[in-house]
């Protein structure tokens, strides 16, 4: 059974207190799995690509750690619309490694442009969460023409300057370095226990918590721990100016609160990393956390519907 049929099972859960289907999401759900479980897995040296839908096509990039199935409620939505291309990175939930050299946001980058490329997708709507969200922008500012829209889940241009105000690409790599060095050197029986406690802060419901943390498990940690280097020591702040295409960001600030978070001050925080986009919607869910297409999907598709259309 692949993984998405393990995710979208964790998350169907039938109680004896309901009494009445939705029978239209039940159908969506059952020809989804019978899409998925017939769709062809392409690999793009280690790029792992499921295909659903029809129409133009739009990319779903995850974040890490996370198998494409993290989408499958969104693909649900738009499968109808638009020829759904879900991507699993290499080293992430199961998906073998690869050799990226000390270089694995550009190789990434460059194994979805080569899929592009080789499956002839013309302007796709690219939708990235997390450090997927930060592969889309650095592939829009490097080629403008790239995407037609942009969608961004909860990601931004440099993550440490809003933790840590005032950093800089340089004073990031003492902290990048020594996280690197801790994730490595983490004895292997701590590690689903201190990934369960960091995803309780990222997601609401704890079968989702289970999903994700099984999915960490399953990830190679050099990897892991190359990519959250690499995105805490690059900025794209002045970079992302290029982007001409119109970009959607959707940000999550309630799992903060009790650090001082508020929708104001989280609400300034990404218009402020963003403000050299020319065009650009920023939005904010009131009850997600880092998971916005788990915890608050119908915000998440009211906003990307509003844009699309």
């Amino acid at each position: 059974m692949n993984c998405y049929f393990y995710a979208f099972l964790s998350r169907i859960i039938v109680t004896g207190n309901q009494k009445k289907t939705d029978m239209k999401k039940l159908t969506n759900i059952i020809f989804l799995l019978i899409i998925l479980s017939i769709s062809i897995a392409g690999r793009a040296e280690g790029l792992k690509v499921n295909v659903v839908g029809e129409g133009p096509p739009m990319i779903f990039i995850p974040g890490l750690t996370c198998d494409g199935a993290v989408w499958n409620e969104t693909v649900v939505k738009y499968k109808d619309q638009y020829q759904c291309h879900i991507f699993t990175l290499p080293g992430f939930a199961g998906n073998p490694s690869i050799d990226f050299k000390d270089e694995y946001l550009a190789t990434m980058q460059n194994l979805i442009l080569t899929y592009l490329k080789e499956q002839q997708i013309k302007k796709p709507v690219a939708v990235g969460h997390s450090i997927g969200g930060f592969l889309v922008l650095a592939m829009a500012k490097d080629d403008p023409d790239l995407f037609s829209k942009l969608i961004i889940v909860d990601s931004l241009p440099f993550l440490i300057e809003a933790q840590v105000p005032g950093s800089t690409p340089e004073s990031a790599k003492i902290f990048a370095a020594n996280m690197k060095k801790m994730m490595l050197n983490q004895p292997a029986e701590s590690v689903g226990a201190t990934q369960k406690a960091m995803l309780q802060s990222m997601i609401n419901d704890p079968k989702d918590i289970a999903v994700a943390a099984k999915w960490g498990a399953d990830s190679d940690i050099e990897t892991v721990a190359q990519a959250m280097y690499e995105l805490y020591i690059t900025d794209l702040r002045d970079e992302i100016q290029k982007i001409e295409s119109p970009v959607l960001v959707m940000g999550a600030w309630v799992a903060y609160k009790n650090y001082g978070a508020t929708r104001e001050n989280t609400m300034a925080k990404f218009k402020n990393q963003y403000a050299k986009i020319k065009d650009l919607r920023v939005n904010l869910t009131d009850k997600g956390k880092h998971f916005i297409m788990w915890d608050d999907p119908e915000f998440l598709f009211n906003e990307i519907d509003s844009f699309l259309n």
